[in-house]
Formats: C-alpha cells, sequence, structure tokens
C-alpha cells in the first residue's frame, strides 16, 4: 500500500477520529490539557506505526505535561483504537507536539500590529497634504 494510497488516507482519517475521541472522553489524566486537538495522523502503509500529531493551547509546560500524559497512556489508547478500529495491526504511537496553529495565530497578530502602525503612521502624512 503506498503512503497515499485511497486505503492510506482512510485508515488515516478513521485513526484520527478515534484518536480524538479516546482523548476527549476516555482519558482521565490530569496532565492533559482540556484544550488539546489532534491535528493530523500519519498511519504507516504497513500499519506498524503512527505519528500522532497533537496541538495544545496552553503554556509551555502544559503542552509538555499533556504529551507525558498521553504517552503514559499510549497502551490504554492503543487497546482502545484495536477494540474500535478493524485493523489487522494496531499501529504503536508516538504522539508529536505541533505548534503550528499557535505559530499561525502569533503571525496574525504580528501582521495585524504592523498594519496599525502603518495606517497610523500613514494618517497625518494624509492630513498635512
Amino acid at each position: 500500500m503506498r503512503k497515499n494510497s485511497i486505503k492510506n488516507t482512510r485508515i488515516n482519517g478513521e485513526v484520527l477520529k478515534e484518536l480524538s475521541k479516546i482523548i476527549r472522553e476516555e482519558i482521565k489524566d490530569p496532565r492533559i490539557h482540556p484544550m488539546t486537538s489532534v491535528m493530523s495522523v500519519e498511519v504507516a502503509p504497513d500499519l506498524k506505526t503512527c505519528k500522532a500529531y497533537i496541538s495544545v493551547m496552553g503554556t509551555r509546560e502544559e503542552k509538555e505535561n499533556t504529551i507525558r500524559g498521553l504517552t503514559s497512556a499510549v497502551g490504554y489508547i492503543r487497546r482502545q483504537l484495536a477494540a474500535n478500529l478493524n485493523l489487522r495491526n494496531t499501529p504503536e504511537l508516538r504522539f508529536i507536539l505541533d505548534e503550528s496553529i499557535e505559530y499561525g495565530v502569533n503571525m496574525s497578530k504580528l501582521i495585524d500590529e504592523v498594519t496599525r502602525k502603518d495606517q497610523a503612521h500613514q494618517e497625518p502624512e494624509e492630513q498635512e497634504g
């Protein structure tokens, strides 16, 4: 099975949906921040491994604690995936912190700030002329 085949894309979608549900509804670890989202998953074509990209809206410490909490619950999460998905193999999970949303929000704020400063700088010039 190729990495971007229809079957692999479908499996990625199913694993993403189930993983999100398990983290949101079933794991009660206090280290896992309530604003945790599964952004994407990459299941290897042989179904042996899965990289789960996790986004956490919080401080650096909360992000690290969330990844630690998920890593410690990996056995439980994997069992739940095996029970809920009909896959030949249940992949080994690896959680990776995804900071792309936070990066995008920060970039958007910076752009807005520069735009405001630029407009404020241009207004006095227009009033003089």
